[in-house]
């Protein structure tokens, strides 16, 4: 096969996946390790994709986000794994804030703590949390289209009713240098005022979102721990300088 089909063939499945492994490529394509690895490496420089770790994922315009329907068929199982890690943090009788977006979503049915208190700017997580029983608040404001989270200055003024033990919260990028970062400046107000407003502040964060930068700064690396199913390798250092990463190979 040539380079050029490859190619089209990559870019295809990137479309339709937006983000690949380089195992899936190889049975695809059925050629070498080093081969796809080559490829991914010449598209890059094309700018027609962005490498991660163990494979690669679509370029995203930094102001850019997806709603909350294709959010939920990505990257699944990290989710879950980021999930069950996330609600182990949980101990009886917590207030907790719980971010709105699908990695969050997720915790919900692993919640086992007694007399736990939730407040959130989700409205699927409402619905999810009245059905496990859990007592929970919604933020009042206006409701964003895309990812259903409540947000604006009606929202923070809610929020700053409440103090929290822990605060659950999404980002789409994660750089130790930028910090974590999400498209949209209003919901990057109400995340970073939830963690100033908690004594200990997780961010959740599967490994496709390490060195993506989006629009907005929530707040510094050292500000809170990551929670995540794998820690790329060419970061390790320059995070677990910062912060404390709880992930499946670690085995918290």
């Amino acid at each position: 096969m040539l380079a050029e089909e490859r190619y089209q063939i990559i870019l295809q499945h990137l479309q339709e996946n937006h983000i690949v492994k380089v195992q899936e490529l190889v049975n695809l394509l059925n050629a070498s390790e080093s081969t796809v690895r080559r490829d991914l490496q010449d598209l890059e420089a094309m700018n027609l994709l962005r490498r991660i770790h163990g494979g690669a994922s679509l370029l995203q315009r930094r102001s850019e986000e997806p709603d909350m329907d294709t959010k939920t068929l990505k990257n699944v199982q990290q989710k879950r794994i980021i999930a069950q890690l996330a609600a182990k943090m949980i101990n009886d009788n917590d207030c907790i804030y719980l971010d709105a977006g699908t990695t969050t979503l997720e915790m919900i049915p692993y919640i086992e703590g007694n007399n736990v208190i939730v407040v959130t700017n989700g409205l699927p997580h409402v619905e999810a949390l009245v059905e496990k029983k859990i007592k929970s608040y919604l933020l009042g404001g206006m409701m964003k289209r895309t990812t259903r989270a409540v947000i604006g200055s009606v929202a923070m003024q809610t929020l700053n009713s409440f103090r929290f033990d822990k605060a659950f919260l999404g980002a789409n990028g994660v750089d130790p240098e930028m910090g974590f970062t999400t498209p949209d400046p209003e919901e990057a107000l109400i995340k970073r005022r939830a963690k100033e407003l908690s004594e200990q502040c997780y961010v959740l964060a599967d490994s496709s979102k390490f060195q993506e930068v989006a629009f907005c700064k929530m707040f510094d690396i050292s500000e809170a721990s990551i929670i995540t199913d794998e820690l790329p390798d060419s970061l390790k250092s320059s995070i677990l300088s910062k912060t404390k990463v709880i992930c499946e190979q670690s085995g918290a």
